[in-house]
């Protein structure tokens, strides 16, 4: 299953729209009007990478399978969602079952699409949105970590660990800061940090929805969410939901000229896929061969049979060792055989941490 990104925001700031560029699909309704988005509609996101195209020309793979990522378009938060207003106790589970956040921004002006807020202005939305997660933390923090306070007096050793990282927590949120800034001692700690399902504790990309004429290079209103974002640690993308939408429904061949003729190099949505993956700490290994060329995910650090284990979970169980090709060797060298050859193959153990792009076969018990 992807790792799945949630896309929130304030209704009406594009979110729907992006979606449905996104997974080019039309399954979120999209509309002037408040929650029109109310299940939260799903969708797979393939990852832009050139790499893959190249190991397959080389290979003569006969199909590519690129990595993906998943994306949720969840309904539009309004002030008070902490205490049940609007949909916010949905919107508030919901974003609980992503792995990070991706808060679309309205940064264009249109007298025709109504703000929620009366007003543009995308640093308040996105400290309105900020706020009502970090009150939503902070009530169920101050009803556990009291508990686990009193578990980890009485020897509870779990609960000690627990006490000790949500305690940091707590005390963020009351000082006005998100749990994300959360510094945990160990590995001990940052496991339960991330068991707990804080919602500020997830990682945010900062989406800058502009008008057509802003794509390329922005606006007075991105720059300050720019700003923003670098302030508190977080990514930020500049995108114009209307031309995506626009890219998506056109062929294939034709998506190049429309782009450059707006000044663009790529579709925005490559570029918000791309950030969240490396927000996520994500990291892309290849296997390739005559029937396919493959990428798969793992997080930074991964070691090998942790790589073994996203092709096939028996394979992480009866991992022995893995033939590693860096990409750069495998191009320049023409593939497995060359490589082989110039002694850049090599056999790494279980103990290996795999690099981005490393092109990988696996050994594994029957």
């Amino acid at each position: 299953m992807p790792i799945r990104c949630g896309i929130v925001g304030l209704p009406n700031v594009g979110k729907s729209t992006l979606f449905n560029a996104l997974t080019q699909t039309a399954a979120a309704q999209a509309a002037n009007y408040p929650f029109c988005t109310i299940e939260p509609n799903v969708g797979n996101v393939a990852v832009p990478d050139s790499r893959l195209t190249e190991l397959a020309r080389i290979a003569s793979s006969q199909k590519i399978i690129e990595t993906q990522l998943g994306f949720t378009d969840i309904a539009g938060l309004v002030r008070g969602a902490s205490s049940g207003e609007g949909l916010g106790n949905q919107f508030l589970a919901n974003i609980r079952e992503t792995d990070a956040i991706v808060h679309v921004l309205r940064c264009f002006e249109d007298d025709d699409v109504t703000h929620v807020e009366g007003k543009v202005d995308p640093v308040a939305d996105a400290e309105t949105v900020e706020t009502e997660l970090m009150l939503a933390d902070l009530e169920s923090l101050e009803k556990r970590v009291p508990n686990l306070a009193k578990k980890a007096q009485q020897g509870d050793k779990d609960a000690k660990v627990q006490a000790a990282v949500l305690g940091q927590a707590l005390e963020l949120l009351r000082a006005g800061k998100p749990a994300r800034l959360t510094a945990p001692r160990d590995d001990e700690e940052a496991r339960a940090l991330k068991l707990a399902q804080l919602l500020t504790a997830k990682p945010v990309l900062y989406v800058c929805n502009v008008d057509e004429a802003s794509a390329a290079s922005g606006n007075a209103h991105s720059a300050r969410v720019a700003t923003m974002a670098a302030s508190a640690g977080a990514g930020s993308v500049i995108v114009s939901a209307a031309i995506e939408a626009e890219v998506a429904m056109m062929e294939p061949g034709d998506r190049a000229e429309f782009l450059e003729a707006l000044g663009l190099e790529e579709t925005g949505l490559a570029r918000v896929v791309r950030a969240a993956y490396s927000l996520l700490g994500l990291i892309t290994f290849f296997t390739v061969g005559p029937k396919e060329a493959r990428a798969w995910t793992v997080t930074v650090g991964s070691k090998a049979p942790q790589a073994a284990g996203e092709i096939h979970g028996d394979f992480e169980k009866k991992f022995i060792r893995a033939e590693t090709i860096a990409y750069d060797d495998y191009v320049r060298l023409g593939g497995e055989s060359g490589a082989r050859d110039a002694g850049r193959l090599r056999s790494e153990g279980k103990d290996y941490v795999v690099h981005d792009g490393d092109v990988m076969h696996i050994l594994h018990g029957a």
